[in-house]
């Protein structure tokens, strides 16, 4: 099952949650109750059997939330 990274509309939490496709309809917030969520962009880091430093993707300035599309240059 993949964590998915949500954000909720209504008091604004950002939280993880891992959710198996069929039982995202049911997901709430856990701080207010709200249904009200958007799945936001998650990046992600891999760590190599090298021993080099991993990179990971670039960060949204906006922590994911762009006001409006391509705003913050990722798009």
């Amino acid at each position: 099952m993949p964590i998915f990274e949500y954000w909720c509309s209504s008091c604004g939490l950002r939280f993880e949650k891992l959710v198996r496709r069929q039982d995202e309809e049911g997901l709430a917030c856990p701080s207010c109750g709200s249904t009200e969520l958007r799945k936001e962009f998650s990046v992600f880091a891999a760590h190599s059997a090298s021993g080099k430093e991993s990179s990971s993707a670039p960060m949204c300035p906006s922590g994911g939330v762009c006001p409006t599309p391509g705003a913050c240059g990722l798009n």
